[in-house]
């Protein structure tokens, strides 16, 4: 009898998951049950081919050989269809395992303006949508849960049934790089977001229709020593110098609460606590510990992205992110993983090592199995097992559907946020003014107004600014945004001269919290904008559509104060130039 039968007990969807996860759990081999334990990158071609430029094995070896069947698609996708064509494919291979295990795909967030990739992929075909900090600036439950649910429905067209977000890190310390995938600075309002937002993907309990959520990370990435990310060697510490370990942990519980299926610690180590100073998802303390035992989390522990293997991504090496125990050798970071208690590795393709951890004795089956039922019983209980496949004929009908992308920029126009509006200058009412633009697509500001090339001839300057940073070197390392959030002192001089010239709006996208001490007095108005088209910008400054924003984080006066503050204490930089919720509306009236 072939294993594929319906008549075998884990094919047949009519008993309780719990016996369909025994059943198929009694028959796998201990490689089978390590390939379960591994989730790497995979980037959308045909399957029997590696991808060098990331280096990674084709998915043919990887579901073929190394019996692997969690994947993280990477990449922006412009065409659905093909993207649902693959993940048939990918399915299709899986289905000639011995037992026949489906895939789970997962992704990075890929409805926003964020292009990184190890943090999330732009729109492409999906609708498009603010930075989570443009829905924090909006501060609706109601509309993140809107917005999950679209991106439930774009998901499911496509096969992608994990979500690595939310991303509820506080931003408490902000020069930190991931701010801008966060809710902001505070813990309660990203509680409130966070229980949205899992509603949105999962539903009231997990399902067939459901996209799992993985929230990240694990007890809160902010308070990073001067800002610096974990991604990287020189920011491996998270310290505490304001004692408030335990505010980064709330929106953490809330998302529990709100029935999070599976947690990512993050590669941090916490310096000067209680907990040992090795990175979280090393940490028995931090993983068995507070997550599970304290604070009740029964679901999947996923680490975070290579925390066992050196590697190079586009060009650049590197090391594994084992702080703490670098000196380990692969086997013993393994080891030292599973005796934490996370069930997955993410980022990693090395399901050899569990296989001779466990001929060595030094980690016993029992403890893989007990890993092994949480990944099943998700694959059941997704409906993976009845239908793995998708209609790819029909994923382009509703991924980018007319509906969702309206919602989409709605969210956009609502998001901008209005910190200053000298005499009311905004909106700008008069018909077809002489428009000065800088960071704003000439074609786009045509339809509202004149183009000119020369701001004296101008009646109003339009200029759009990403916050300021300092650039790092290497291909992947140059993708985040750090160091200082001051303006250059020539840039600053410059646009000072250009407001003199004319009356200056300018727009700064907050990936960070901006030091905009230097042109607050001298711009006719200034804006905040969290990920939003040139076409939403410009519908908000001619009054087409309402800003209704409020700031998601203090913005600090100076980067002395960012430097004093406390890096795990929010709210902390001496005299901020705005608070947290600050935002202007538009005067009423004709």
């Amino acid at each position: 009898m072939s294993e594929h039968e319906p008549a075998l007990p884990y094919r047949d969807a009519s008993l309780p998951v719990e016996d369909r996860v025994e059943d198929l759990l009694g028959r796998m081999t201990v490689a089978e049950k390590a390939g379960m334990l591994f989730q790497t990158m995979i980037a959308p071609g045909p399957i029997d081919e590696a991808n060098p430029h990331m280096g990674l094995a084709s998915g043919e070896h990887m579901i073929g050989e190394q019996l692997m069947s969690h994947f993280n698609v990477l990449g922006t996708a412009p065409d659905t269809t093909a993207l649902a064509e693959w993940t048939n494919a990918l399915q299709e291979r899986a289905s000639r395992t011995r037992l026949g295990i489906p895939v789970t795909l997962s992704t990075d967030p890929r409805n926003h303006f964020t292009d990184n990739v190890g943090t999330a992929a732009r729109a492409g075909a999906f609708s498009q949508w603010p930075e989570t900090l443009g829905l924090a600036a909006i501060g609706s439950a109601d509309l993140v849960e809107a917005f999950a649910d679209t991106v439930r429905q774009e998901y499911l067209a496509v096969g992608i049934r994990l979500a690595l977000h939310p991303q509820v890190d506080l931003a408490t310390e902000p020069r930190w790089s991931r701010i801008g995938g966060t809710f902001g600075e505070d813990a309660e309002l990203s509680a409130e977001l966070v229980a949205g937002y899992i509603r949105g993907f999962q539903g009231a309990e997990l399902g067939p229709q459901s996209v799992s959520t993985m929230t990240k990370h694990f007890p809160g990435g902010g308070p990073q020593l001067d800002g610096e990310d974990p991604h990287f060697a020189y920011g491996r510490e998270q310290v505490y110098p304001g004692d408030n370990f335990d505010y980064h942990l709330i929106p953490f519980r809330a998302a529990i609460a709100a029935g999070a299926a599976q947690m990512m610690p993050y590669y941090g180590m916490p310096v000067g606590t209680e907990h040992e100073e090795v990175a979280f998802a090393f940490n028995h303390g931090i993983i068995t510990g507070l997550l599970c035992e304290e604070l009740g989390f029964a679901g999947i522990v996923c680490t975070d992205w290579g925390l066992v293997t050196d590697t190079s991504i586009m060009g650049q090496d590197m090391p594994a992110r084992a702080w703490g125990l670098e000196h380990l050798d692969e086997l013993s970071r393994v080891e030292r993983i599973l005796q934490a208690g996370c069930d997955q590795f993410g980022g990693e393709a090395r399901p050899e090592l569990v296989v001779e951890l466990v001929e060595q004795g030094r980690i016993t089956e029992d403890r893989i199995d007990a890993s092994v039922r949480r990944l099943l019983r998700e694959k059941f209980v997704l409906g993976l097992f009845e239908q793995p496949y998708v209609d790819a004929g029909a994923a382009s009908g509703i991924v980018g559907r007319a509906d969702f992308v309206a919602a989409g920029e709605a969210a956009q126009r609502h998001a901008f946020t209005v910190l200053t509006n000298v005499e009311e200058t905004l909106p700008v009412r008069s018909p077809r003014p002489r428009l000065y633009v800088e960071g704003v697509d000439p074609e786009v500001a045509a339809a509202y107004g004149e183009v000119v090339a020369d701001p004296a001839s101008a009646d109003v300057a339009l200029v759009r600014m990403q916050t300021p940073y300092e650039p790092r070197p290497g291909g992947f390392e140059a993708m985040f945004h750090a160091g200082s959030l001051d303006i250059p002192a020539d840039e600053v001089e410059r646009l000072r001269a250009l407001a003199l010239a004319v009356p200056t709006v300018l727009d700064m996208h907050l990936d960070r919290p901006a030091i905009l001490t230097g042109v607050v007095d001298a711009v006719a108005a200034l804006v905040a904008s969290f990920g939003g088209s040139d076409a939403a910008f410009l519908d908000v400054v001619f009054g087409q559509a309402l800003p209704e924003g409020r700031l998601p984080f203090d913005l600090p006066r100076s980067m002395a104060a960012v430097e004093a503050s406390r890096s795990d204490v929010p709210y902390d930089t001496e005299d901020p130039l705005f608070r947290f919720g600050h935002g202007l509306t538009y005067p009423s009236g004709p």
